[in-house]
């Protein structure tokens, strides 16, 4: 997704490019259905289509985009959890699994088990691997018990 080629495609083609933008205009502002989001999308994939951006592309784009978005929040996430251990509140919950809490993170995870799960600030990170980051985190909530 060279920036030259698509300065090149917008060149040569300006006037499809400034129809689409009318037609999209058009549709957002006279439509009033569920069907306006539908022709908007049907148009940009169109417009993507015509530039000759595979569907490929857009999803490595979009993947791209989600990895490195997910490895800073969590990269994020494990200074904020260094920062507030002393803060944590350890829960244990009686049947082997532990809830640890502070401002910013929960983290849920069992007794003898090497993932956990992380929610950091209300959303969800999905289940992490034990790391030394993790660990230290643990044993500090566990100290301030």
């Amino acid at each position: 997704m060279d920036p030259e080629v698509w300065s090149q495609f917008i060149r040569e083609n300006w006037l499809v490019i400034v129809i689409a933008l009318i037609l999209l205009f058009a549709v957002v502002n006279l439509v009033k259905t569920m069907l306006k989001w539908a022709i908007v999308i049907i148009i940009i994939v169109g417009l993507f289509i015509y530039s000759g951006v595979t569907m490929d592309q857009i999803g490595n784009a979009v993947n791209k985009v989600a990895d490195g978005t997910v490895s800073t929040v969590k990269k994020e996430a494990q200074e904020v959890m260094l920062k507030e251990a002393q803060d944590a509140k350890y829960t244990s919950n009686g049947d082997g699994t532990f809830t640890i809490t502070t401002p910013n993170i929960e983290v849920k995870g069992t007794t003898g088990e090497d993932k956990v799960e992380v929610t950091f600030r209300g959303v969800s990170l999905g289940k992490w691997s034990i790391t030394d980051t993790t660990q230290t985190f643990i044993e500090e909530a566990r100290k301030h018990q």
